[in-house]
């Protein structure tokens, strides 16, 4: 029975109220990993476009090339199509 009680208090270290301490701890180190790691990514990132505008080009060009390259083909040409329809609504 003491022995018992034993591993109750040794599993209490890690157990509380039915939750893993260890194992919380664990994802929540490994979300601030992440974290600090999408911190540092973003800086380098950041870096990429000073560069960019440094050498002439236009960041917000750019970032919207990226976020093209993302898209299928055929979403960007419905978006090309409305954007050219709009344009000669407007008389543009």
């Amino acid at each position: 029975m003491l022995a018992t009680i034993e591993n109750q208090e040794a599993d209490s270290d890690t157990q509380v109220g039915g939750i893993a301490a260890d194992r919380l701890r664990s994802i929540i180190e490994r979300v601030e990993r992440l974290e600090e790691e999408r911190k540092a990514l973003a800086a380098d990132i950041k870096d990429i476009f000073t560069e960019a505008k440094s050498a002439g080009f236009d960041v917000r060009t750019v970032k919207q090339i990226i976020r093209l390259r993302k898209q299928e083909p055929a979403e960007i040409e419905e978006q090309e199509t409305l954007l050219d329809i709009y344009r000669r609504a407007l008389g543009m």
